[in-house]
């Protein structure tokens, strides 16, 4: 699958955890770690 790049702020990011928190746990969850894992490593830069 294309991977595609988004820059977000910090806010939308955490817009995005809050609407993907009222979905079903089984979907989104792998979701969720990725772009836990992604933000983390880009803050851990700075």
């Amino acid at each position: 699958m294309k991977e595609v790049k988004i820059t977000l702020t910090l806010d939308e990011l955490n817009l995005i955890f809050k609407a993907l928190g009222n979905e079903p746990f089984r979907d989104v969850y792998e979701l969720i770690g990725k772009l836990n894992e992604q933000t983390n490593a880009q803050l851990s830069e700075e």
